[in-house]
């Protein structure tokens, strides 16, 4: 089967969704039922419909489009991503999967295809953690991963609920109703730029990603004795700050020493209390994302980090806490998915490398109700969250074809 992408429409969609942004471009900021966020949707469901799909939304806004198969009682063949974009961030993130899935099922009904499983997109509400302070939100209540009572209860920076904010922007139902029921799909395949900087470096234009790595993320708080930076002499001091630094240090340690090269650890946020040059810091909240594709590799780093935490606690005379937010485990790809993203890529001709994923997405989620895999194109790089974001449309377009190939195989005839 010969099959076309049309990469100019491609990147003119692409070009357009990019313009509905709260950031001058070409950055792009889109969160979770803002104004922006919901255009965006619109334009969206726009052109899924022109494409002849079935589109509904669920109480989330989660948003599926679907061209019905030949026997549409057999679990569908899903693919897509997310629109939704951290302040500042860039075009490509998501946005290649979700348009692109649209392309590669416009390209097959174009060929002549006739799918035996319906195929559907998804277009998954707010894989970042922007607004509610949870990545993945959507994907995470369609799989069970999180509980409709525990979604419920997420507040923004303002205060509001998610089910306040979710009512405002037009989402009625029960979030009860978001959770897919078993056998939805039969296979689900994510196409997403890389966001690292190996194929690119390594020049091969596909990545079949065979694992997916899922962070421990938390809060350590601190808690020592501020005072006049003038005078309490050194030896009477206990400093929140510099505890926080020795421990930020600990957690480098400890990710560095796991013997795994897939372990990743970052303390991206420091909240010093009270912030004042003459004051010596009484309290400090301090991030943690650690991360593998293992998780007992993860989790005994995050033993480690915990260690640590005891002996600072004790030799600095200070009070250590932590909170949890998440501790997902990490995800292996679907066999049969990933055997048709190969067969994909030897029918399109192009090289491809085995890798894993160090970022986590929706597919790590989808991969708790349906074999899953994810397919990764290169971005310059390896930048991505940033506005200079970029992928090739031939990279894209090379991505697509695979990605459509792979549908097909996947959904039969």
């Amino acid at each position: 089967m010969e099959i076309h992408i049309d990469t100019d429409r491609l990147s003119r969609e692409l070009e357009t969704l990019a313009s509905f942004t709260d950031s001058p471009p070409p950055s792009v900021t889109r969160v979770l039922y803002t104004p922006t966020d919901l255009a965006a949707r619109e334009y969206l469901k726009g052109l899924c419909r022109e494409a002849g799909l079935e589109v509904r939304e669920d109480p989330l806004g989660n948003t599926f489009a679907r061209w019905a198969g030949e026997d549409p009682q057999a679990g569908a063949v899903g693919t897509g991503s997310h629109v939704d974009a951290i302040p500042h961030a860039g075009r490509y993130d998501g946005t290649v999967g979700v348009l692109g899935g649209l392309e590669a099922i416009r390209a097959l009904r174009s060929a002549g295809f006739r799918p035996k499983r319906s195929l559907e997109l998804l277009i998954f509400t707010s894989e970042e953690p922007t607004r509610f302070g949870i990545g993945c939100l959507g994907s995470r209540v369609l799989s069970g991963a999180l509980s409709p009572e525990a979604a419920r209860a997420l507040r923004d920076p303002e205060g509001l609920s998610l089910e306040e904010a979710r009512r405002q922007a037009g989402f009625g139902g029960e979030l009860g109703q978001v959770p897919l029921p078993e056998g939805y799909y039969s296979a689900f395949v994510e196409l997403h730029i890389e966001q690292g900087p190996l194929l690119e470096r390594e020049g091969v234009p596909l990545g079949l990603v065979t694992a997916i790595a899922a962070p421990a993320a938390g809060w350590f708080e601190l808690e020592g004795q501020g005072g006049h930076a003038g005078a309490v002499l050194m030896p009477d001091r206990k400093d929140a700050f510099t505890a926080a630094a020795e421990l930020a240090l600990a957690v480098e340690q400890a990710a560095r020493q796991s013997g795994s090269p897939d372990t990743v650890a970052t303390t991206g946020i420091c909240e010093v209390f009270p912030g004042a040059v003459n004051s010596i810091p009484s309290r400090v909240r301090l991030s943690l994302d650690l991360r593998d594709t293992r998780l007992e590799t993860r989790d005994r780093a995050f033993e480690q980090i915990q260690r640590h935490a005891e002996r600072i606690r004790l030799e600095r005379g200070v009070e250590v806490r932590y909170t949890p937010t998440n501790a997902d485990p990490p995800a292996r790809c679907g066999p049969q998915v990933l055997e048709a993203l190969h067969h994909a890529a030897q029918a399109c001709g192009l090289p491809y490398l085995e890798m894993v994923s160090r970022a986590y997405h929706d597919s790590l989620f989808m991969a708790r109700v349906a074999p899953t895999a994810m397919l990764f194109i290169p971005c310059k790089n390896g930048w991505s969250h940033r506005p200079d974001e970029y992928a090739s449309p031939q990279h894209i377009e090379q991505g697509v074809r695979v990605l459509a190939h792979t549908l097909a195989e996947l959904a039969g005839s």
